[in-house]
């Protein structure tokens, strides 16, 4: 037990208090998590991931460990970063979308980009997916929704990772694309259908609801797991503010909405990703971020850090 310097004096589980603060031992490299989670993941567990840049990591170390990732469309170069060619999917817009249009017909007024110089067919709502005719992106997407089903209907337990909460919505239907980027935006393309703006706590708050009410009807076993992206933001598209506060504003808002997220279904559970990145690694005196032009992203000892937590914390150990 810890124990409080104040009076009356009070006892602390260990992972309660503030490491090294007082008399309690400092950081030792074994993330203070609390007891059972009321979740056991084994390698035989159905599982499988979507979110930001950080849901790629945690698949590759999944698959590299062993565990039964449930994945898809396993030649699609989006499908790397997740259980399907879902791409990455930085805000909870697009995560929503993405749920909505495997389960029911989702259709946004403006379905595709035409590139106005090179002709390329451009998915708006995963970033840069071209094909060289509509056809061509109907027939794909079409199979990408069934994929995207059976991946999700799979799993039993779905890792979910936030990255931040700026958008691009769309002025007339409020469908948000992934990002204006890829050739159509590169070639001129009329942007003036979107407006920029920061999303805020409820709107994400009830786009997770959604996705939550979505999986209860068509996947009701399956568990799901959150957790914030360590990866920061590499540029802001707001005026108002700097990066790294504009990055800040992200990951905090996302954090405390997944603590009502969590504390609102008994089959969610939080994982502190975030957490371990980017305080207890440099309690340890331990950097996080990774050399050269990506410095935004974590680097792998912190990803290791992070995973081998996420091993102790649902399966005990590597061997179960």
């Amino acid at each position: 037990m810890a124990v409080s310097d104040v009076h009356p004096i009070h006892l602390f589980e260990p992972w309660q208090v503030w490491p090294g603060s007082y008399d309690n031992p400092p950081a030792d490299g074994t993330y203070p998590l609390p007891g059972d989670p009321g979740l056991k993941i084994t390698h035989s567990t159905a599982i499988t991931s979507m979110g930001s840049c950080f849901a790629r990591e945690i698949k590759n170390v999944l698959i590299r460990e062993g565990f039964s990732y449930v994945s898809d469309e396993i030649h699609h170069p989006a499908s790397k970063h997740a259980g399907a060619a879902w791409e990455r999917l930085y805000n909870t817009f697009s995560m929503r979308q993405i749920f909505d249009y495997t389960f029911s017909n989702w259709r946004p007024l403006l379905r595709w980009w035409r590139a106005p110089l090179s002709g390329k067919i451009q998915d708006p709502y995963r970033r840069i997916i071209l094909y060289d005719s509509v056809e061509e992106a109907e027939a794909d997407f079409e199979n990408h929704r069934s994929c995207s089903r059976r991946v999700l209907e799979k799993a039993r337990v779905l890792i979910l990772t936030l990255g931040l909460t700026e958008i691009w919505e769309d002025r007339f239907d409020g469908s948000v694309i992934c990002l204006p980027s890829g050739p159509y935006v590169n070639e001129g393309g009329d942007m003036g259908r979107y407006r920029f703006r920061v999303s805020r706590y409820g709107e994400n708050l009830d786009n997770l609801s959604r996705i939550h009410e979505i999986m209860a009807e068509h996947n009701p076993t399956c568990r799901i797991i959150v957790t914030v992206s360590p990866v920061h933001l590499w540029a802001t598209f707001r005026k108002d503010c700097d990066v790294i506060s504009a990055s800040c504003n992200s990951k905090s808002t996302l954090r405390a909405v997944l603590d009502e997220f969590t504390a609102s279904h008994h089959n969610v559970f939080y994982f502190p990703a975030f957490e371990m990145a980017t305080i207890y690694r440099p309690l340890l005196g331990q950097t996080i971020f990774t050399k050269g032009r990506e410095n935004f992203h974590v680097n792998e000892d912190t990803v290791n850090l992070i995973m081998d937590g996420f091993f102790r914390f649902y399966c005990h150990s590597r061997e179960n």
